[in-house]
């Protein structure tokens, strides 16, 4: 008889983006997606980061002050991280992410032909990028929904 504890497909694959998540160089926010076909097989991972061949060390990885002084203009979120590094056709695949996606990501997510968003975050839920991104999403008929974690604990030992 096969076990039963096994875990779900969700559970998998929002572990895959959580794993992806700790490459990050982000001392603040960690995220992590990965794009995964109709079929269950992963098409690709990514995770916050800065563009190949820009160094990390070199650019800030602030918050606040002038723009050019923070990381907002140089980093790559994971959604479009992932998006970039795959090299198959993601019409029709699913997205799991840590962050609900930002409006940037959300264009990038509906022309790459991503048809559902299931997310474990929602932490910016009222900021204006997160509710033009939510708007974006419906109209262009990309399904959202939160990932419902089982409680079921994880380990890995290296």
């Amino acid at each position: 008889m096969k076990r039963t504890d096994y875990i779900t497909w969700d559970e998998y694959f929002m572990g895959i983006a959580l794993f992806s998540a700790q490459r990050s160089k982000d001392p603040n926010t960690q995220v992590g997606a990965c794009i995964v076909s109709d079929e269950n097989k992963i098409l690709s991972v990514g995770y916050n980061g800065m563009p190949t061949g820009v160094s990390d060390d070199d650019i800030p990885w602030e918050r606040e002050g002038g723009l050019l002084e923070t990381k907002y203009p140089y980093v790559c979120h994971a959604e479009l991280n992932a998006i970039l590094n795959s090299e198959s056709n993601l019409r029709g695949s699913r997205l799991y992410v840590t962050l609900f996606p930002c409006n940037e990501c959300a264009k990038a997510l509906i022309q790459a032909g991503i048809k559902e968003v299931i997310y474990l975050s929602d932490k910016y839920a009222d900021s204006d990028t997160t509710l033009a991104s939510k708007k974006m999403l419906s109209m262009a008929g990309v399904k959202t929904r939160e990932y419902v974690s089982a409680g079921r604990a994880v380990r890995i030992e290296l």
